[in-house]
C-alpha cells in the first residue's frame, strides 16, 4: 500500500539536491526544463502523491473553508506566472503551521496556517510563496540541476529502486525509505529566496499590504523561539534565515500600503472556526470567546461564540448571535450558510430549507450552500433530492473523495445498495486503494441481476481496475 508513496518521495528526493553554493541565475523556463520533467509528468507524479495524501493525511472536510481557500488561491494565481491553474487545494487537519506546493498544481494548507497568520494578507503571503514554487517550476529545475551536476548515477540508482518497488522487490522496498532519510525534503535556499521575491511581487500586484510578508516571517520566527526544539513544520521544509526576513521588510520599503486590501470578514470567521475545531473540550470554547469578546468585540469573536454555543447544543443562543451578524452583513453567504447548519442541527428543517433555497437562487450551485442543503435533505429523508445535489457538484468536483463518500452515505440511507457500492469504489480509487475498490464493485455486480446496462458498466470498471492492479504488481 505504501509503494506509490515511496515512489513519490523518491521523485521529491531528486528534487531537493542541495544547490546552495551555486551562483543563482533565473533560467528561461522552456524546453530544457520540460525535457527533464514535462508538465504532464509533473501532473502524473502529483496524482500519485495526491492519492497518498487522501489515504494517509487527515483532511479538513469543511466546504466553507475549502471554497474560501480555493477562491483565494485562484485570485492570487491571476497575478502569478503559473501557466496551469488547474489546482488541487488540500486542507490538512493539523494545527501546526505549514503549507506546501507539490508537482501538478497541488497546494496544501494546514489548519494551523490560519491560526498563526494574523490577517488575510499574511496568509496570502504564504500562498503567494507556494504559487511561486509552481510558477518557477522548482521541482523540475532541481532535477535539471542534478543532471547538470553529472549526478546521472544517482538518477539511475533511484530509477532502479522505483522499478523494483513497482515489481514488489522486498529489498528495494526496504532500501527506498533508507535512501529518502538521507536527503533533506526541502527546496534549496536559493529557490526559497526566489519564491520569496516572486511571491512578494505577486502579493503586491494582488493589492495586499507589502509589509505583511515580513510580518508573517516574524510570526514564524516568534513561534520557533516559543517552541524551542520543535520549530513549525513550515520552517523545516522552508528554512527561514535572518536574511530572508530582512529581505522581505526591505522589499516593502518605499511601497505604500495605502489602498491595500483590508482583512476579510471570512478570514476572521475561519480563524474562529478552526480555534473551536482544535479545542478538545467544547465548554472551553465558550469561556474563551466570552473573554475575547470582552477584550475585543469583533465579528470574528462573536462568530466564534456562536459556534461555541452550537457545539455545546445551545442552538438558541447560537442563532441569536448569528442573526446579530447577519443583520450587519445580510447578504454574506458564509454567515447564512452557517445559520442553515445551526437550524439543521436544531431540527428546524423547514426554516433551514427556506433559507438555503433563498440563497441558492442568488448563487446557484454554490458549493458550501449546496452541501448544506444536501445534508439537510438527507436529515429530512428526501434522499433523491439530496443525491441529485451531490451528483451535480460531482460534475465539477469529480476528484473529491469526500463528495463520493457523502454520496455513498446518502445511497446507503436510501437503500440504493448498488449505488452505494459504486460510490464507495470511486472513493477508494481516489485514495489509491484499487483492491478495495474492486471488492466494492464485485459486491455491486452480484446485486445487478438482470439490469444489463448497470452490470455492463460495473464490469467495464472491474476489468479496468484489474488491469491497473496487474500493472502495479508488474504483471
Amino acid at each position: 500500500m505504501k509503494k506509490y508513496f515511496i515512489i513519490i518521495l523518491i521523485f521529491i528526493t531528486l528534487a531537493v539536491i542541495s544547490q546552495e553554493n551555486n551562483k543563482f541565475d533565473l533560467p528561461e523556463l522552456g524546453d530544457r526544463v520540460s525535457s527533464v520533467v514535462s508538465s504532464y509528468e509533473e501532473k502524473a507524479i502529483g496524482n500519485e502523491f495526491l492519492k497518498q495524501i487522501y489515504f494517509g493525511a487527515p483532511l479538513i472536510s469543511d466546504p466553507l473553508i475549502q471554497e474560501y481557500t480555493e477562491l483565494l488561491i485562484y485570485r492570487l494565481s491571476e497575478y502569478s506566472d503559473v501557466s496551469d491553474r488547474d489546482f488541487t487545494v488540500l486542507l490538512i487537519d493539523d494545527p501546526s503551521l505549514n503549507a506546501f506546493a507539490a508537482p501538478g498544481g497541488i497546494i496544501g494548507v494546514n489548519g494551523g496556517l490560519f491560526l498563526n497568520a494574523d490577517n488575510e494578507a499574511q496568509f496570502s503571503s504564504v500562498l503567494a510563496h507556494e504559487l511561486a514554487h509552481l510558477s518557477q517550476r522548482h521541482f523540475a529545475r532541481n532535477i535539471l540541476n542534478a543532471q547538470d551536476k553529472n549526478l546521472s548515477s544517482s538518477l539511475v540508482m533511484v530509477s532502479s529502486i522505483a522499478i523494483a518497488i513497482i515489481t514488489n522487490n522486498p529489498n528495494a522496498i526496504a532500501l527506498g525509505p533508507a535512501l529518502i532519510q538521507t536527503q533533506n525534503l526541502r527546496y534549496s535556499r536559493l529557490f526559497e529566496k526566489e519564491a520569496d521575491r516572486v511571491g512578494f511581487a505577486n502579493l503586491v500586484r494582488a493589492g495586499y499590504d507589502p509589509k505583511q510578508m515580513g510580518e508573517m516571517f516574524e510570526n514564524m520566527n516568534n513561534l520557533r523561539r516559543l517552541s524551542g526544539e520543535a520549530p513549525p513544520e513550515f520552517l523545516l521544509t522552508h528554512p527561514l534565515s535572518s536574511s530572508r526576513v530582512s529581505d522581505a521588510f526591505n522589499a516593502a520599503e518605499g511601497i505604500s500600503s495605502q489602498g491595500t486590501k483590508k482583512d476579510s470578514l471570512e478570514y476572521s470567521l475561519i480563524k474562529s472556526k478552526l480555534k473551536i475545531m482544535y479545542e478538545k473540550i467544547p465548554s472551553n470554547s465558550i469561556r474563551y470567546f466570552r473573554s475575547e469578546l470582552n477584550n475585543e468585540p469583533s465579528d470574528g469573536n462573536l462568530y466564534g461564540l456562536a459556534l461555541a454555543y452550537q457545539n455545546n447544543n445551545n442552538y438558541a443562543d447560537a442563532l441569536l448571535l448569528i442573526e446579530k451578524l447577519i443583520n450587519k452583513y445580510p447578504k454574506n453567504l458564509f454567515l447564512n450558510t452557517t445559520k442553515i447548519e445551526i437550524l439543521t442541527k436544531s431540527g428546524k428543517f423547514n426554516e433551514a430549507l427556506e433559507l438555503a433555497n433563498k440563497f441558492l437562487e442568488i448563487s446557484p450551485k454554490n458549493f458550501p450552500l449546496s452541501i448544506s442543503k444536501s445534508k439537510l435533505l438527507l436529515d429530512m429523508k428526501r434522499y433523491f433530492e439530496s443525491e441529485e445535489i451531490i451528483r451535480d457538484q460531482l460534475i465539477r468536483r469529480n476528484d473529491d473523495p469526500e463528495l463520493w463518500l457523502l454520496l455513498s452515505n446518502i445511497q446507503k440511507a436510501s437503500k440504493n445498495i448498488i449505488g452505494y457500492y459504486q460510490s464507495k469504489a470511486e472513493y477508494f480509487i481516489l485514495l489509491g486503494q484499487n483492491q478495495e475498490a474492486l471488492v466494492q464493485l464485485e459486491f455491486a455486480i452480484k446485486l445487478t441481476k438482470n439490469n444489463f446496462q448497470t452490470s455492463e458498466r460495473i464490469m467495464n470498471k472491474i476489468v479496468s481496475l484489474k488491469k491497473q492492479i496487474g500493472k502495479s504488481r508488474g504483471f
